[in-house]
């Protein structure tokens, strides 16, 4: 995985894209300005990321991206176990899977 860095641009949900030099902040800035944060992550849907010490700390995201990421995530698992049980021999064809289907189907 890539690190960010300065001047890399983030993705928006609308299609376009922010610099992400535009969302960095300093954590005294987070301390001083959360409402104002909060509301351009909200408006905006670019995360923030929050630095101390001048390197990355935290990134602040609204509970949307949040939550896409999670699921995003989660099927990505699910994706990555499926492509392991097929290597492994685990899994039945298309032409078993549909039989065993149409097969259900008529028990009911």
């Amino acid at each position: 995985m890539t690190q960010a860095k300065y001047g890399d641009k983030f993705s928006q949900p609308t299609g376009g894209t922010v610099q992400i030099r535009e969302h960095i902040r300093s954590i005294s800035y987070l301390k001083s300005h959360a409402a104002q944060i909060s509301e351009e992550v909200a408006a905006t849907g670019a995360p923030f990321i929050i630095t101390r010490n001048g390197e990355a700390a935290m990134v602040i995201e609204s509970p949307q991206q949040y939550r896409e990421k999670e699921e995003l995530i989660a099927l990505l698992k699910l994706l990555a176990l499926g492509e392991k049980d097929r290597k492994a021999d685990h899994g039945i064809s298309v032409e078993n899977s549909r039989a065993q289907l149409a097969q259900r189907r008529q028990q009911r």
